[in-house]
C-alpha cells in the first residue's frame, strides 16, 4: 500500500487511491445503499454453493497507486481473496454513481479496471435508474448495453415493437444462466 497516500488520510476514514491520488469518500445515500444491497443479495443468492463469491464495499488492491472500494464485486479466483481485501482484478465490478464520484467511476476507475483485466463492469445510475454494462474484449472494456427503466408516461408512449425490444434483465457474462432484473436492482428506490 502507498504509505505516503495513507499518511495523508485521517484514521479509519474511507478513501480510495486512484492513479496515486487520494480521494476521500463520503457516506452514500440511502438509495445508493438500497441499490448496492439489492445487487449484492441477487449475486449472493445465485452464487451460493458456487466457486465465485460476492463482496460488498470491500477494498480492492490493484497496485500501490490504485486501491478502490467498489460497491459490489464478484471474485472467482479464491487466491486473490485476503482477510483485508481483494488483491487483484475481480471478475465483475459494480459502481453506483453519486455526484461526487461519477467522473472517477466513468473515466479513471474504468481505465484501471480495463488495465488490470476486470471482465465485466457495471455503472449504475440511481437517478436515471439505468445500468451501463461493459465487457472486456481485446483488452478494452466495451459498452455492450444500457438497461433502463421507464416511467409510466414514457412506457405509454412506446410502440408495441419498442416495448418488445426493451430488455428488463441483465445477463451476467460469468454464468450462462445468471440474470438480474432491473426491478430487483431498483426495488424500493425512490
Amino acid at each position: 500500500m502507498n504509505n505516503v497516500a495513507y499518511a495523508k488520510t485521517s484514521d479509519r476514514e474511507d478513501y480510495e487511491i486512484i492513479n496515486g491520488q487520494v480521494y476521500m469518500m463520503s457516506r452514500p445515500s440511502t438509495n445508493h445503499m438500497k441499490i448496492g444491497g439489492n445487487i449484492f443479495n441477487a449475486f449472493k443468492n445465485y452464487l451460493k454453493g458456487k466457486r465465485c463469491e460476492t463482496f460488498y464495499e470491500t477494498s480492492v488492491f490493484f497496485d500501490d497507486d490504485n486501491n478502490f472500494i467498489p460497491d459490489v464485486i464478484i471474485v472467482c479466483n479464491p487466491e486473490i481473496i485476503e482477510e483485508d481485501g481483494i488483491y487483484g482484478a475481480p471478475d465483475l465490478v459494480v459502481e453506483i454513481l453519486s455526484p461526487s464520484t461519477a467522473r472517477n467511476d466513468k473515466i479513471s476507475k474504468k481505465a484501471i479496471y480495463e488495465k488490470f483485466g476486470v471482465k465485466e463492469y457495471w455503472i449504475v445510475d440511481p437517478f436515471g435508474k439505468s445500468v451501463e454494462v461493459y465487457l472486456l474484449k481485446d483488452e478494452k472494456l466495451e459498452l455492450v448495453n444500457v438497461y433502463s427503466t421507464y416511467r409510466n408516461f414514457e412506457w405509454k408512449n412506446l410502440t408495441e415493437e419498442q416495448k418488445a425490444a426493451v430488455e428488463k434483465a441483465i445477463k451476467l457474462s460469468i454464468y450462462d444462466d445468471f440474470c438480474v432484473t432491473l426491478e430487483d436492482i431498483f426495488e424500493n428506490v425512490k
